[in-house]
């Protein structure tokens, strides 16, 4: 079944997953996570890299397609709960990217909000990493 999942492939795999799980389509990020680091062929530290950056990246495209929706008064930007949390706890609320459900619309709403483009991909990139690190080290048996 996972013929199509070996050494040679697994990292472009992981990355495309990574990159589709965080936009609106599915993906299973986590899963190809797993496989990656069963294959013992690469390290702990490069699979978490890919997963990030893939993951990461899906989380930008996010925060640009909230750019190009249509800005509306700060009076008028309400109703989604991605929305008030952004309000109400501001850039750190993109720890949470990761998330599912909530996360993809956080990235969304911090480009529809015209939030600043660095804080949001460091704040996004860290909340990704610490996840694919912890399930990472659970898989290694560490944690």
């Amino acid at each position: 079944m996972f013929d199509w999942f070996n050494a040679d492939s697994a990292l472009w795999v992981l990355f495309s997953s990574g990159f589709l799980s965080a936009t609106l389509l599915p993906g299973a990020s986590e899963a190809s996570l797993i496989a990656a680091l069963k294959l013992d062929s690469f390290s702990m530290w490069t699979v978490i890299a890919v997963a990030t950056l893939g993951n990461t990246l899906g989380g930008i495209t996010n925060y640009w397609l909230g750019l190009l929706l249509p800005d509306k008064t700060s009076s008028q930007k309400h109703g989604h709960k991605a929305i008030k949390w952004l309000k109400k706890y501001g850039y750190w609320t993109l720890l949470f990217s990761w998330l599912p459900v909530i996360g993809d619309p956080l990235c969304l709403a911090a480009g529809w909000l015209r939030m600043k483009f660095w804080p949001c991909i460091i704040l996004i990139g860290i909340g990704k990493a610490a996840r694919y690190l912890l399930l990472s080290l659970a898989v290694n048996g560490i944690l």
